[in-house]
C-alpha cells in the first residue's frame, strides 16, 4: 500500500534549471501538452459516465430496468462520486497528477466493460457506484494541473476552454454513442465508451505531467511574473486545506453549485427521455436537439472565462449573475414549448448549454479556486464537487420519483408526466443565482 501511495504521491523538487532558454522551452512544450491532454481527457471522462443517459429508453423498452431503478442507478454514481470528489480533491494537492488522472480514466473505461456485460440490477447498481468514485478523480486533478501550470492572470481563459471539455464529452455521448445503440444496441452503449476510453488513458498517461518543479523548472508564478493573486505562500499543503474548510464563502458556493448541479444533471440525465416521452421524438431526434446542448455549452464555457478575464479583469461576478439568468429563461422555454418543434426546443437546449457551461467554470469551481490559496485548488474543486454532486445524486433520485409516480398506464401504453419534475428543475436553478450573489464583492484570499 505504501509504494502504491507513494507511486501516486507528487515526486520531489529536482535541482532547479539554470539556463533561461531551456526553462522557456520546456515549460512551452510541457504546458501544450499538459493542456490539451487536460482538455481531451476530461472530456473522455463524460463518455463513461453519460453512456446510461444514453442508454435508457432502449433498456427500458427491453424490460432490463425500470425508471425508479434507473434513478437509484444514477444516484449511486452521483453520491460515490460527490464524496469521491471531496476525498480525491484533497488527495490531488499531493498527487503526481499524470498517473493520478490517466490510471482513473482506465478504471472507468473497465467498469463500463463490465456493465455491458451483465444484466442484474443489484450488479448495475455496484458497478455505477465504483464508476463514481474513478470518475470523481477527473476535475481536481485538472484543476490542480491548471494552476500548476498557468499564473493566476491566465487561469480563467485556461480554465473556461477546460470546462468546456465536458461538451466535448456530451456531445460524443449523446450523438455518438446514440448512434452506436440506436445500430449495436444498448450494451454497445457503454462497451463502446469503454474501448475508446483505455486508448485514451493510455495517451493521458503519456502526455500529462507532475509539478513543474518535479523538472526542475520555477513555480508559475515566477516563471510568469504573475502576482496578481500574490505571492506562492511557504505554507503547507494541510494549512491551505484546513484554511478551505473554515472558508464560509466556499461553503455558500458550493451550496449554489449543488443547485445548479440539480438543473445541470436533470438535463444530462433525463432530457433525451423527456423529449422522447414528453415531446414524441424518435432517439435519434431527441439526441440531435441535445447535440446543441453541449455544442453550445462549449462556447458558453470558453467565453465565460475570455469575458471575466478581458472585461472584468479576472472578476467572476456580473457574468454570473448574467449566465445565471439565461439558465432560468432557458429551461422555462424548453419546458413550455410545444411538441413537434424541434427547433424551438434545440435553441432551448442551446441556451442551456451556454449558461451551463459558463455557470459550471464560475460556480463550480474558478471563483472559489481565485478567492482561496492556488496551494489548496484541489481541495477547493473536493469541496465544491462534495456539495455540486450531492445536490445532482438528489435530484436524479428525486426525478426519477417524481416522473415515476406521475405516469398513467392507457390500454398498455405509458404516458409520463414531467410537470412536477420541470417545477423542481427550474426553482433549484432560481436557489442557485441567489446563493452565487453573495460572492459579489469577494477578495482573493493569500
Amino acid at each position: 500500500m505504501k509504494r502504491i501511495i507513494r507511486w501516486f504521491a507528487t515526486g520531489p523538487d529536482s535541482p532547479p534549471i539554470a539556463d533561461p532558454d531551456r526553462i522557456h522551452a520546456l515549460f512551452k512544450n510541457r504546458r501544450l501538452r499538459v493542456f490539451v491532454w487536460l482538455v481531451l481527457g476530461y472530456g473522455f471522462f463524460y463518455t463513461c459516465r453519460l453512456s446510461l443517459s444514453v442508454a435508457k429508453k432502449p433498456m427500458l423498452d427491453e424490460g432490463v430496468l425500470s425508471v425508479e431503478q434507473m434513478g437509484i442507478i444514477g444516484s449511486m454514481l452521483l453520491l460515490v462520486y460527490a464524496f469521491g470528489k471531496f476525498f480525491n480533491g484533497f488527495l490531488a494537492d499531493r498527487a503526481n497528477i499524470r498517473r493520478f488522472m490517466s490510471i482513473a480514466l482506465l478504471f472507468s473505461a473497465f467498469t463500463n466493460l463490465v456493465f455491458g456485460s451483465v444484466s442484474n440490477f443489484t450488479l448495475f447498481a455496484v458497478l455505477w457506484a465504483f464508476n463514481g468514485w474513478f470518475q470523481s478523480i477527473g476535475s481536481a486533478p485538472s484543476v490542480v494541473s491548471i494552476c500548476q501550470w498557468f499564473s493566476h492572470r491566465e487561469r480563467g481563459t485556461r480554465y473556461g476552454l477546460w470546462a468546456g471539455a465536458h461538451n466535448i464529452g456530451e456531445g460524443l455521448t449523446f450523438v455518438g454513442t446514440a448512434l452506436i445503440v440506436n445500430a449495436l444496441g444498448w450494451r454497445w452503449g457503454f462497451w463502446g465508451p469503454g474501448i475508446a476510453c483505455v486508448i485514451v488513458a493510455v495517451i493521458l498517461y503519456i502526455n500529462l505531467a507532475d509539478r513543474p518543479q518535479t523538472y526542475g523548472l520555477p513555480c508559475v508564478a515566477d516563471y510568469k511574473k504573475d502576482y496578481s493573486a500574490g505571492k506562492p505562500t511557504k505554507a503547507s499543503t494541510g494549512s491551505l486545506q484546513l484554511l478551505v474548510l473554515k472558508s464560509p464563502i466556499v461553503w455558500v458556493l458550493g451550496l449554489s453549485s449543488a443547485c445548479m448541479y440539480m438543473t445541470r444533471y436533470a438535463i444530462n440525465s433525463w432530457a433525451i427521455f423527456y423529449l422522447q416521452q414528453g415531446k414524441g421524438y424518435e432517439l435519434v431526434e431527441a439526441a440531435s436537439a441535445m447535440a446543441a446542448y453541449p455544442i453550445f455549452g462549449l462556447l458558453g464555457a470558453v467565453f465565460s472565462g475570455f469575458l471575466s478575464d478581458r472585461f472584468f479583469g479576472a472578476r467572476r461576478n456580473v457574468p454570473t449573475l448574467l449566465y445565471g439568468l439565461l439558465l432560468i429563461g432557458s429551461m422555462c422555454l424548453f419546458y413550455y414549448s410545444p411538441p413537434g418543434q424541434i427547433l424551438i426546443d434545440a435553441i432551448a437546449l442551446a441556451a442551456f448549454g451556454f449558461a451551463i457551461g459558463g455557470l459550471i467554470v464560475f460556480l463550480a469551481g474558478l471563483i472559489a479556486v481565485d478567492l482561496m490559496p492556488v496551494g489548496a485548488a484541489g481541495a477547493v474543486k473536493g469541496v465544491i464537487g462534495l456539495f455540486s454532486y450531492l445536490g445532482a445524486a438528489s435530484q436524479d433520485w428525486i426525478s426519477g420519483i417524481l416522473i415515476e409516480n406521475t405516469k398513467t398506464v392507457v390500454d398498455d401504453v405509458t404516458t409520463y408526466s414531467f410537470d412536477t419534475a420541470f417545477y423542481f428543475w427550474i426553482s433549484a436553478s432560481v436557489v442557485s443565482m441567489l446563493l452565487a450573489l453573495f460572492a459579489w464583492n469577494k477578495r482573493p484570499q493569500e
